[in-house]
């Protein structure tokens, strides 16, 4: 037993001693390992900080000072215009710019639906401009255009055109209090609008005034002679369709007619007004 527990012993104290000899460090290599780290650390630091600061100097020198606005999709504006509204200075920082309300302020001009504006390096802004058209008037108490979206948008002004459709019907007070209804009869009208325009026979330069009855009917009045022509609130191109085959044939009747109905199925009822006929003649 005492054997045993020597050789227990002298194993133990081999292992203990091996122990130690794995416990010893190469502190040299790991010194020159965290030299090189710490280096490498700092040499990264000072070539990003360099960086930094070199853009820095650049941002500050006007190298992306504005230099070119250039205004595109322009129709009836001038670019002149937008780029005041824009309150862009030659040699603003292209960078410290904030687009988006760059854009707003474009579009308050009542005449431009959208305004996107974007940069183009290193000094040129190009502003995309898409432009309301009008396409019809409505009276709120003041004469209104009206766009293709049924968007009213801007009191016309002494220099602005005329020769557009009327649309009647719809006042102030129904559009405020009933926003939805409202934007909804006004959509029906424009929609009468654009297939009228499409038209050759009876189109727009016939028609002076696009009536929106609440209840019952779109009523279009003849440019000649002022005669109401009922039109309902489907269905227009059918019925428009109904018109333009007999309209060459009553056109020089117009003066003498009361009404044309088209809001009845497969007819055009024209009626001739009464003190025209040959009993009250």
């Amino acid at each position: 037993m005492m054997q045993d527990l020597k050789g227990q012993k002298k194993r133990r104290v081999k292992g203990n001693r091996r122990k130690g000899e794995q416990r010893k460090r190469d502190w040299k290599a790991i010194f020159h390992r965290s030299l090189r780290v710490v280096l490498f650390s700092c040499s990264a630091v000072l070539v990003l900080s360099g960086g930094i600061l070199a853009a820095q100097i650049l941002f500050e020198s006007g190298y992306f000072g504005v230099e070119t606005i250039q205004i595109v999709n322009l129709k009836r504006l001038e670019a002149d215009e937008i780029i005041a509204e824009s309150n862009i200075k030659g040699g603003d920082n292209i960078f410290r710019l904030d687009l988006d309300a760059i854009g707003r302020k474009i579009e308050k001009n009542p005449w431009v639906a959208r305004a996107e504006v974007g940069r183009v390096f290193p000094r040129e802004i190009v502003i995309n401009i898409t432009e309301r058209e009008a396409r019809a008037i409505i009276n709120l108490g003041y004469l209104y255009y009206v766009d293709g979206n049924a968007e009213i948008f801007k009191v016309l002004s002494s220099e602005d055109r005329l020769d557009y459709p009327v649309i009647t019907g719809i006042d102030r007070e129904f559009l405020l209090d009933n926003p939805e209804k409202g934007k909804e009869l006004l959509k029906n009208a424009m929609a009468v609008v654009d297939r009228l325009a499409e038209r050759t026979v009876f189109s727009l330069d016939q028609v002076s005034e696009v009536h929106v009855d609440r209840n019952n009917s779109i009523v279009l009045t003849t440019y000649r002679a002022g005669v109401p022509v009922q039109l309902g609130y489907k269905g227009y191109k059918a019925k428009l369709d109904r018109l333009e085959r007999i309209y060459p044939d009553i056109e020089a009747k117009l003066p003498i007619l009361k009404g044309i109905d088209l809001n009845v199925a497969d007819r055009v009822i024209v009626k001739i007004d009464q003190k025209f006929t040959t009993g009250n003649s």
